[in-house]
């Protein structure tokens, strides 16, 4: 199984491949961030970054979309909600015209996944995904690990509901 995991954003989207194989062992293939440009108009960055998630599909060809809903702080108000709204639509059409099922997580049910504790902060939340598989001290991206952790709850609900319908 082979799951895209998108962390949504006009400036930065963050994007992660993660493989689960049937050993129960999991691996991530791919991370990085896709750049929207801040200066480009919205109706720009999301086509620029339409194209370059449809890219990533294309080469790895993922069975599954794990998104993280969108939660926009009231200081930062309405614009930025909507604007992180549109971003997560451009990852649902590439996995609608992919045929790929979408799976939706809160950002407290991602961070409780990965890091134990629903409140923990972007570096926590990295410090756990280096962790759980193994990926060393090489720089990534806040909105990178934030895409890894996306795809790695998705990764431990699959196993988890595997493992209530085998008993």
């Amino acid at each position: 199984m082979r799951i895209l995991g998108v962390d949504p954003g006009t400036q930065t989207m963050g994007y992660s491949i993660l493989d689960m194989d049937d050993e129960g062992g999991t691996r991530c293939l791919a991370w990085g961030t896709f750049d929207g440009g801040r200066s480009k108009e919205i109706a720009e960055r999301l086509h620029l970054l339409l194209g370059e998630l449809q890219a990533l599909a294309e080469r790895w060809a993922p069975d599954q979309l794990a998104i993280e809903e969108p939660f926009v702080a009231a200081a930062r108000g309405a614009k930025s909600a909507v604007a992180v709204g549109q971003a997560q639509a451009v990852a649902l059409l590439v996995a609608a015209r992919a045929g790929m099922p979408i799976y939706r997580y809160s950002p407290a049910t991602v961070k409780s996944a990965v890091a134990n504790y629903g409140a923990g902060d972007k570096a926590q939340v990295q410090r756990s995904v280096r962790i759980l598989l193994g990926l060393g001290d090489e720089p990534m991206a806040e909105d990178a690990s934030d895409a890894i952790a996306i795809a790695l709850c998705h990764a431990q609900t699959l196993r988890t509901a595997e493992r209530v319908r085998a008993r």
